[in-house]
């Protein structure tokens, strides 16, 4: 049986035209390059054997916390036919995300009365922005070759770094994050499950992360093992996020300001010094989230959270883990008297969970004034500073090689 293609053409499943499939790859490059992918590559439907292992050990040691999602769904995560049957192909896209026009964040992380926001949140939720992309994508092909679907972003039982690195796009930096040579690892990951047999692009990437170990090395609470091997436990992210109930009293001084994620390890990264900042106006600020203050941000109630947050990431935690998180914040500021009284303004509160953390945060604030407690540490401010700038003061084009060819990055982590 064969799927009509592009002008009339027909590809046979079993047997496909190489010429055809090529064609189309093209095809479907340029559609990427114009829905606002910065990259796009076609990788096999399989996840390599070290990969499923690293998994399965990562959750034999209980490193997901109470992601119990992660556990029940292994199997699926293990094999792309198993959750998309007839998959042939996938197709990994990066977005950029940075937002441009926001306060450095390491200006923002050093201010200990400011709110930080984990860059990737400031703006709309990439959940919905990347999946209608994709969608779109599937669309556009199946105009021109009927094929069968499914577009996935951080929202599925998907190994989606361990498929990007097989499609070439890029490599699993020791932070676990993905790394692209030239850009860094500010973007955003999807996928397209495609039934059609399509040509794959060279993979999988070369690791370049060398023996450089700057983002093992600032965690605020030393949440990696090792190279590749988070402990989400101890991970700010699944702290101000994914963790629902109480945060542990230990970890609570280490989160400093961070309010909802955390950015140290790309931050820190060399890689970063590539990166540039995002094109797509969605992924803009919302009010002012990137420069605001931990006393503003705890005063609201839930209706201005909602409003706040409307077409957010933020707005899946709640407005209970929202005011969990700032009074955490608000306890390892200093004891102005501006937050003294916010926290004094919610003792009372209905939530047994925001309750006991702002007991916390007080009895810290008390301490502080005593003299009793220290003043919070100071930032790294000029290791954390591998941050996009926005394009007009960028270089008008990459850097030159150690061999003196242009456009292809110096590899940073050697020092040179």
């Amino acid at each position: 049986m064969s799927v009509p293609l592009l002008a009339g053409l027909s590809i046979v499943p079993d047997h496909p035209d190489p010429r055809q499939c090529a064609e189309l790859a093209d095809r479907i490059r340029q559609w990427g390059r114009e829905l606002g992918f910065a990259e796009l590559r076609i990788g096999p439907a399989r996840v390599p054997e070290a990969d499923r292992r690293h998994l399965d050990a990562w959750l034999e040691r209980g490193s997901h916390g109470d992601m119990q999602w992660m556990a029940d769904r292994a199997a699926l995560r293990h094999d792309p036919d198993a959750l998309v049957p007839g998959v042939q192909r996938i197709i990994s896209v990066r977005m950029d995300y940075f937002p441009p026009r926001t306060r450095r964040p390491a200006a923002q992380l050093a201010d200990p009365e400011g709110a930080y926001v984990s860059r990737y949140a400031l703006g709309r939720d990439y959940h919905k922005l990347l999946r209608k992309r994709l969608t779109e994508l599937g669309r556009r092909i199946e105009a021109e070759a009927p094929h069968g679907y499914r577009a996935f972003t951080d929202s599925a039982p998907v190994l989606e770094k361990a498929l990007a690195q097989q499609a070439g796009l890029g490599w699993i930096g020791k932070h676990t994050n993905l790394l692209a040579r030239g850009t860094g690892s500010w973007f955003f990951l999807g996928e397209l499950f495609t039934d059609l047999p399509l040509p794959l692009d060279p993979g999988p990437a070369e690791d370049h992360c060398g023996s450089c170990r700057a983002c093992l090395d600032v965690c605020p609470t030393q949440a990696f093992r090792g190279p590749h091997d988070l402990d989400a436990r101890r991970c700010i992210s699944y702290l101000t996020i994914e963790l629902k109930g109480s945060i542990p009293e230990d970890l609570r001084p280490l989160i400093g300001n961070r309010i909802y994620g955390c950015d140290d390890c790309q931050l820190v990264c060399p890689w970063n010094r590539f990166a540039e900042v995002a094109a797509e106006p969605d992924f803009i600020a919302r009010h002012g989230l990137d420069s605001a203050s931990l006393v503003e941000l705890f005063g609201w109630d839930e209706a201005s959270f909602l409003e706040h947050t409307t077409g957010m990431a933020i707005r899946r935690i709640g407005h209970e883990q929202w005011l969990r998180n700032l009074a955490v914040a608000l306890g390892n500021g200093p004891a102005t008297d501006a937050a003294r009284e916010a926290l004094a303004a919610r003792a009372g509160h209905p939530s047994a969970l925001v309750r006991e953390h702002v007991a916390w945060a007080r009895a810290r604030l008390d301490e502080r004034a005593a003299g009793r407690l220290a003043e919070p540490p100071a930032i790294p401010v000029k290791a954390l500073t591998r941050a996009p700038v926005d394009p007009a003061a960028r270089p008008a084009s990459p850097p030159a090689s150690k061999d003196g060819t242009a456009g292809e990055p110096e590899d940073p982590t050697t020092g040179s």
